[in-house]
């Protein structure tokens, strides 16, 4: 048995390599013990159940996308620049991920068609990065919106195909930044100060 220290993010670690090796279908607690050196009983203390442990390193993986956003929402920088920055970060770090480690990514496509509950978080972890940006931008003059939760839900649903790995074959069309461009322009129209003239 292994004298290093078992703890949840060396088994995450390990997970995720067993993960690669053998895919989601065919990986178990045991294989993730056996990778361990350690009884499958001690990952169980860890992580209750086999979906547990996959939820888990989804959720790392998920957070991983989302942390390095954090970052930009808060800057004290203008919210237009700022929600640009943001949505084309959380777009480049899904195709790098895609296209740098196509085998790690597929796998990850697998868990997250499991793991609803944790993808759901994550969709409403950016959903609320984008209305913190919204309600900053209203708050200084820069974007008008009645409603800054709904618009912030609009501009994830609105940029889906961009950053959501149910679309990743489509992320390599040579069209890809032009339609970025496109659905850019209309958000700003959507967010952009209001002409209150008659």
């Amino acid at each position: 048995m292994s004298d290093e220290i078992l703890t949840r993010e060396r088994i995450l670690n390990v997970a995720e390599e067993v993960l690669r090796r053998y895919g989601p279908a065919k990986t178990t607690v045991i294989d993730v013990a056996r990778a361990l050196n350690v009884s499958h009983g001690s990952v169980y203390r860890h992580f209750p159940s086999k979906a547990a442990l996959r939820d888990a390193v989804t959720e790392r993986w998920l957070v991983e996308v989302s942390a390095p956003l954090q970052a930009v929402v808060t800057e004290d920088t203008p919210a237009p620049e700022r929600l640009r920055r943001w949505l084309k970060l959380l777009i480049s770090t899904k195709h790098r991920r895609a296209f740098d480690d196509p085998e790690l990514f597929a796998t990850y496509m697998e868990l997250v068609k499991e793991a609803r509950t944790v993808v759901k978080a994550h969709v409403e972890l950016l959903a609320e990065q984008a209305t913190y940006i919204i309600s900053d931008g209203v708050r200084r003059g820069e974007f008008e919106t009645d409603d800054p939760i709904s618009a912030g839900q609009a501009v994830i649903d609105a940029t889906t195909r961009l950053h959501n790995p149910t679309h990743a074959s489509e992320w390599s069309d040579p069209d890809i930044d032009a339609a970025f461009e496109r659905i850019w322009h209309l958000i700003l129209c959507g967010l952009g100060k209001r002409n209150n003239q008659a």
